[in-house]
């Protein structure tokens, strides 16, 4: 498998000053993917916007991971009632017009 849309996992400890112990509680929980390939740990580049805002609460705002995890489900349930709240306005602009 190719690994050029993956970033290894150490890059990432490194670059954002976090441990593995904390990618691997991450990936326990379901929050990110860990991928082997070559015995070597990488996170596809696609989930980096996703870490770097699990990344900042954990460190600005001393989150835990499940508090993440909270956090997150939230936000998605937000954007999803913001969705249905759009959809019921243009239905609604139906009927008053």
């Amino acid at each position: 498998m190719s690994t050029e849309n993956f970033i290894p996992l150490d890059t990432l400890c490194t670059h954002y000053k976090v441990t593995l112990s904390f990618f691997y509680n991450l990936n326990d929980n379901g929050l990110i993917d860990i991928e082997v390939i070559e015995q070597t740990q990488y996170i596809h580049q696609d989930a980096l916007h996703e870490i770097e805002k699990i990344i900042r609460m954990h460190q600005e705002l001393d989150v835990n991971v499940e508090g993440i995890d909270v956090v997150l489900n939230l936000l998605k349930k937000i954007d999803a009632l913001k969705t249905e709240l759009q959809a019921v306005r243009n239905r609604l602009r139906l009927y008053e017009n």
